[in-house]
């Protein structure tokens, strides 16, 4: 947990930046910063690793104060992901992942375990991209790579600064999808700057609205969407998405039918190859009567391709009945552990899954229809 108690900044022209900060950051939370520009919304996050020192308050880390780490020490305990990627040019993707472990003197089967996990981890196949450099990938595969370089040595807490403000459309909306089930997977505390409220609403756990160095409000997307603060919150959010809230579709219109499924008695092998074919990271299993059971990822298949389908089955991931409100469907994709939601008939028969990238991009569209004047 980070907390930051009482924080002000004043730079030595006089200027003040920050004004009074008292935030926390949970363990495990998406906690995103974000505001009009010279708000304060990077500075504070530069605050956590001391790119930037404060002029008064305290900062605490698991209790401890902030000023009593060596900046060294905990840069290289807390990943870092920035707007322009930052990829070394001349390092294969490999040298590039394994940059901190390497100064943290881990050993070369450690180092080659765990860049091969993550790379698995986010899709991108370890031998076919183990060598390659920077320049031959596209994009969304560097910011990938950027993205799993912060995760190399297991820091506890993230840092990422508007990381996906330079991709395409396309490519944006996949990394945050990628960041959203990766959370699910890692579980990390992650402090994140954006100025698109949009990208906020789709990823927060926490929003953080800032003005002038101050918090405006923070709470969930669902607090702010419902219950803005003042007229500054309202406008920034948008009466758009404000009055979309209130009247959001039925869950229907976000079921994904005739996706696919296994059985419980399908062999892992196959189950792996299923996913590979259809490029998914999850696949709902069933039983003989096409009843609910339990979700198998393709990390932990891949990471256990001795075991039996049974041994990798998370039965923690609770399905949602097809009656279920929109609203309540958007909270449980919050404390859902993966990237889609399990949607059952009334006599547990599985139906299809909502996705959370699907979700939002067709709230999007709703946005974009009441816009319109629809």
């Amino acid at each position: 947990m980070i907390q930051l108690k009482r924080i002000n900044k004043v730079y030595d022209d006089g200027f003040q930046a920050l004004k009074e900060i008292d935030l926390t950051f949970e363990e495990g939370k998406i906690n995103v910063l974000i505001g009009p520009s010279g708000c304060g919304k990077t500075t504070t996050m530069k605050l956590l690793n001391r790119l930037t020192e404060y002029t008064d308050g305290q900062i605490l880390i698991d209790g401890k104060d902030l000023n009593q780490i060596n900046p060294i020490e905990l840069r290289r305990q807390m990943g870092y992901v920035i707007q322009n990627i930052g990829l070394f040019p001349h390092m294969t993707i490999y040298d590039n992942v394994a940059t901190v472990p390497k100064l943290l003197k881990w050993d070369k089967q450690r180092i080659r375990k765990r860049v091969d996990e993550l790379l698995q981890l986010v899709n991108l196949d370890p031998e076919t991209y183990r060598g390659r450099y920077p320049s031959e990938l596209s994009g969304g595969q560097q910011q990938r790579i950027g993205v799993i370089r912060a995760l190399a040595a297991e820091p506890s807490t993230i840092l990422m600064d508007e990381p996906f403000s330079a991709l395409d459309p396309i490519s944006r909306e996949q990394l945050q999808d990628e960041l959203v089930r990766l959370q699910r997977e890692i579980n990390k505390t992650i402090v994140f700057v954006t100025h698109d409220m949009d990208e906020a609403i789709k990823i927060a756990d926490q929003v953080i609205l800032m003005k002038d160095g101050q918090v405006v409000q923070k709470g969930s997307p669902k607090q702010l969407l419902e219950n803005p603060a003042n007229e500054f919150v309202r406008e920034f959010i948008g009466e758009n998405r404000l009055e979309s809230a209130k009247t959001l579709p039925p869950l229907s219109e976000f079921v994904v039918e005739g996706y696919p499924s296994v059985t419980g008695q399908s062999d892992l092998q196959d189950v792996i190859d299923v996913m590979v074919e259809h490029n998914l990271a999850e696949l709902p299993v069933v039983d003989g009567e096409n009843k609910y059971r339990g979700i198998v990822s393709l990390y932990r298949a891949l990471s256990n391709k001795q075991a039996v389908l049974s041994d990798v089955l998370d039965t923690s991931i609770q399905a949602v009945n097809e009656n279920e409100a929109i609203d309540d469907v958007m909270n449980h994709t919050k404390n859902a552990p993966g990237s889609v939601i399990p949607i059952v008939s009334n006599e547990s028969e599985l139906i299809g899954v909502v996705n959370h990238n699907q979700l939002f991009q067709a709230l999007h569209q709703f946005y974009q229809r009441k816009s319109g004047g629809e």
